[in-house]
């Protein structure tokens, strides 16, 4: 898809902590810097993966400013800003634009289960009107977790009453003809649909959709950025089965955890364990079969990628 703002590969980034449970912006950054030079064309910060809700307003700023003094481009980065609070998702979201960021990732609000598609769309019109425009709106279709789907004539509505204002979706459902929809429903407006699973990247790329925008991309973006560069032939088949397989290995375990576990042995550095409740970091059994099933996948060990000085 041409002119889409994070056309590509996107890490929905791990959120570094330190041992007090407060983020590290040192160890994240260096993290961030390590997917921008391995295939990642984007970063989705402080999202699901990135534990985003079970940190404060003032953490998340805080986060996110980090990540800019430490040299992440804001032009880069789709922070999560979704709450179930509308005036927090507004916050949130003026805070993103004014550190420069392009676009948010913007969750439904997901406290109130079986809200109307009536009520959905109030709720997306305050945020346009109480934001003014200036930043693009992502919407985070998420049903599994957030309970709250955003249904086909919903967007058709958002995107009609509010031109320009909403650029795209993520959809983690894992129902690929459900993206399918979207794409041919809303792509030639310039709606940009984004996967939320590894194993569809490369067709939802020839299918007209943007990318992606995914958990394991913070281990297998090398194979990712080859299927976005390459799309079809031999090289992007064998790099899609890679994200496909790495997927499935990511899934075998807590999702979150197990990621943490990867990059916590591929730098070395333990501090990548570090995980807010209600997560839990793995069991050793567990720790030791991920890391066996990302082996098994062909997609370890990740090159270049070592614990940042200041976390040692």
């Amino acid at each position: 898809m041409k002119d889409a703002l994070f056309g590509g590969i996107n890490a929905a980034v791990l959120t570094a902590m330190r041992q007090d449970l407060s983020p590290d912006p040192d160890r994240m950054a260096a993290h961030c810097r390590w997917l921008l030079a391995h295939g990642c064309n984007g970063l989705g910060v402080l999202g699901t993966t990135g534990e985003a809700n079970s940190f404060g307003l003032s953490e998340r700023k805080e986060i996110l400013e980090g990540l800019i003094a430490r040299g992440i481009p804001a032009a880069r980065m789709m922070p999560g800003t979704g709450c179930a609070s509308l005036s927090d998702t507004v916050e949130l979201t003026l805070h993103a634009r004014a550190q420069g960021c392009r676009g948010v990732l913007v969750l439904p609000p997901f406290y109130y289960k079986n809200p109307s598609d009536d009520g959905l769309f109030a709720y997306f019109a305050e945020l346009v009107q109480r934001t003014g425009g200036g930043i693009a709106l992502y919407l985070y279709h998420f049903p599994q977790q957030s309970a709250v789907p955003f249904s086909l004539s919903l967007i058709e509505r958002l995107l009609k009453a509010f031109p320009g204002a909403f650029r795209g979706v993520k959809d983690s459902s894992g129902d690929y003809a459900n993206m399918k929809a979207m794409i041919d429903a809303f792509a030639a407006e310039g709606f940009e649909v984004y996967s939320g699973s590894d194993e569809f990247v490369q067709r939802i790329l020839a299918d007209g959709g943007a990318g992606c925008i995914t958990a394991a991309s913070n281990a297998n973006c090398p194979w990712g950025g080859i299927v976005y560069a390459k799309r079809t032939g031999p090289e992007a088949d064998a790099a899609q089965a890679v994200l496909t397989a790495t997927r499935r290995a990511a899934t075998s375990v807590p999702l979150i955890p197990g990621l943490r576990e990867i990059i916590a042995r591929s730098t070395g550095d333990d501090g990548w364990r570090t995980i807010r409740p209600p997560h839990l970091p793995l069991t050793p059994a567990q720790a030791d079969a991920v890391w066996a099933a990302w082996e098994a996948a062909g997609a370890l060990p990740l090159q270049g990628l070592a614990a940042p000085k200041a976390a040692e």
